[in-house]
Order: C-alpha cells, then sequence, then structure tokens
C-alpha cells in the first residue's frame, strides 16, 4: 500500500518536487529532454557531515545544490540517500545497501546507478561489494578511496586529554544535522571515532583489501573499468580557495595538511579520489564546489557542477546503465 501511494504521487506530480520515501528521497519534474534519462535510477549518497536537505521547502538547502532537479528535468529518475553524518564506512554502507532495496522496491529496477561524495564515495563501494548484481555502476566523487591526511591529524586527538571533548563535539554535531531535517536524532547511529578511523590511511587500507572492485593498483593510476559487470568512474577537483566570497574557501587552510598544499581539493588528495575510469581528476573545484555549494560559488572559470553531472547521467545512457 505504502509502495502504490509514493507511485501515485509521482505520476501526479508535473511541477518539481521532492517525493520522501523513508530515507530516501526522489527529486521528479516535468522533464523537457530525455538527456540524463537513464536505463536504471541514479541513487546520490552525500558525504561526512551531510544530508538530503536541511530546513524548509522554501528556505532549505540541498546537500547536492541543483543537481538533482536539473538530471530530473532531463529525464533522470534520481534518489538521494540520507546515512549517519558521522560513522564507520560499514555502517553507512549497510544504511544505504537498505535504501537502495528500497528504491528497487519502489521503482521495479532491477539495479541502480550510484554516485557517492567524499565519504559517499567508500560507502557506496560498500553497497557494491554487498549487492554486485543490484548495482549497474559506481561513480567516486572525490571519494578518500586511499584515505585523506587530515583524517590522520584529526585522529591524533585519540587517547589525548581532549578526546571526549572533540568526539562528543562532532557527535553533537552529527545529531544536529539529523534534527535539523526534522528527523529524531536518535533515528541514526552517531559514532564520529568511527568515521574518522574509516578515512585515515590505515583505515582505508583495511577497507580496500576487504572491497578492492575498482580501486588502482599503483599509487595513482587507473582502477579497472568494469568489473563484474559493474562500470566503475571517478572525478575529483584540486581547487582550494576557488572563490574568496565563499565560505568554503577556508578548506585552503585545511589543504595546507596534504602534499604541502598542492593536488588536493582541501581535504582528498588527487591520487587517494582515483577509482575505477577518471573522467577528470583536476576541476578547479574545492571539496564543496564538487557538489555545487555553497549556493553554486566557485572560481569564475570553473566548469558548473550541475552541467558535469548532467554529462555524466549521459554518459551512463550510452552505456545502456
Amino acid at each position: 500500500m505504502k509502495n502504490k501511494l509514493i507511485i501515485s504521487a509521482l505520476l501526479a506530480t508535473s511541477a518539481l518536487t521532492t517525493v520522501q520515501a523513508s530515507n530516501v528521497s526522489q527529486v521528479t519534474a516535468k522533464a523537457s529532454s530525455s538527456y540524463a534519462k537513464t536505463k536504471y535510477p541514479i541513487v546520490f549518497n552525500h558525504g561526512m557531515s551531510g544530508f538530503i536537505r536541511i530546513g524548509t521547502d522554501d528556505l532549505g538547502l540541498d546537500y547536492w545544490y541543483q543537481i538533482l532537479p536539473d538530471l530530473a528535468r532531463n529525464g533522470g529518475n534520481v534518489w538521494a540517500t540520507r546515512v549517519s553524518p558521522f560513522n564507520s564506512t560499514e555502517v553507512r554502507g549497510e544504511q544505504l545497501v537498505q535504501q537502495v532495496e528500497e528504491i528497487l522496491a519502489v521503482t521495479g529496477a532491477e539495479k541502480v546507478n550510484l554516485i557517492g561524495h567524499s565519504h559517499g564515495g567508500p560507502t557506496i563501494r560498500y553497497a557494491t561489494g554487498v549487492i554486485p548484481t543490484k548495482v549497474a555502476s559506481a561513480t567516486s566523487v572525490a571519494g578518500p578511496n586511499k584515505g585523506s591526511d587530515v583524517a590522520d591529524l584529526i585522529l591524533r586527538v585519540e587517547g589525548t586529554f581532549a578526546e571526549n571533548t572533540v568526539v562528543s563535539a562532532v557527535n553533537f554535531l552529527s545529531k544536529f544535522i539529523t534534527f535539523a531535517q526534522g528527523l529524531d536524532p536518535n533515528s541514526y547511529p552517531h559514532d564520529s571515532l568511527a568515521s574518522g578511523k574509516s578515512l585515515t590511511i590505515a583505515g582505508s587500507n583495511q577497507f580496500n583489501a576487504k572491497f578492492p572492485m575498482g580501486m588502482p593498483s599503483t599509487a595513482c593510476g587507473e582502477g579497472a573499468y568494469q568489473q563484474n559487470g559493474i562500470q566503475f568512474y571517478s572525478f575529483t577537483g584540486v581547487g582550494t580557495a576557488t572563490n574568496l566570497l565563499d565560505p568554503d574557501a577556508a578548506l585552503k587552510l585545511t589543504s595546507l595538511l596534504i602534499n604541502g598544499g598542492k593536488d588536493n581539493d582541501g581535504l582528498v588528495p588527487r591520487c587517494s579520489a582515483k577509482f575505477g575510469k577518471t573522467i577528470r581528476d583536476d576541476y578547479n573545484w574545492n571539496h564543496l564546489d564538487e557538489v555545487n555549494q555553497v549556493l553554486g560559488l566557485r572560481h569564475v572559470f570553473a566548469p558548473d557542477p550541475v552541467s558535469v553531472y548532467r554529462q555524466h547521467a549521459n554518459r551512463l545512457k550510452l552505456q545502456g546503465l
């Protein structure tokens, strides 16, 4: 009965709307083209401290700013998933697996195309490893697939007098992000320490040993483009303070902790973001520009992230995905 009501709502809508189905949301719109109409639904997974939407419909902020509505207007069947803002890759991955199953049940599709930003990269890789027959493609956007020096630095707090204070503060932030989405803060498990450990270099190495599909065998090379019938892609930026009017210009400071401030997007090294076929690894974007944040501000000569995701959806379409 629940699924019938959701599908009826989808068929009735003509304007841009967001359809909630438990922990997943589908953005729908009257399509003006079929450019992004893939065979399988495109399912997005946010990164650490991420969300689907914070605030009201009128005043809220989408994590994937303007990206999903654009895909819907171009014929895409697009969904956003919501997992714990801070927790281990495995916990987030299990949450994503359940939500993929729900999306498949609602849509009747056999598979999905997964796209994950930041910690969402390893998260979709977990889901791909657990339910490979239900994944058509996996695209990692600035995923710290080989870890991040920033995570290693932050984890130095473990075992010190500051550990409890830092962990409590970040767990509070995680709960606040959940609350800001109109949800019970206790409806998701929050574990900032587990989250950080997942993204350290050591933690990432352990994870990659369990879920190696698509991972490069060299330090900064290409991964397998296809395994078990699943297509793998990645792209990332190497910008930092791309727009001084943008609050995320602060990523310039964190970038100094990685490779002497070079070859990273403020949080993730370029080579760590490598996964499957590299679409491009040198966009003039920082870590938030990659999801068109904050509010679309970016370098004046940088490509529009909305257009890049639209082109990627068309790439998947042309691959029969």
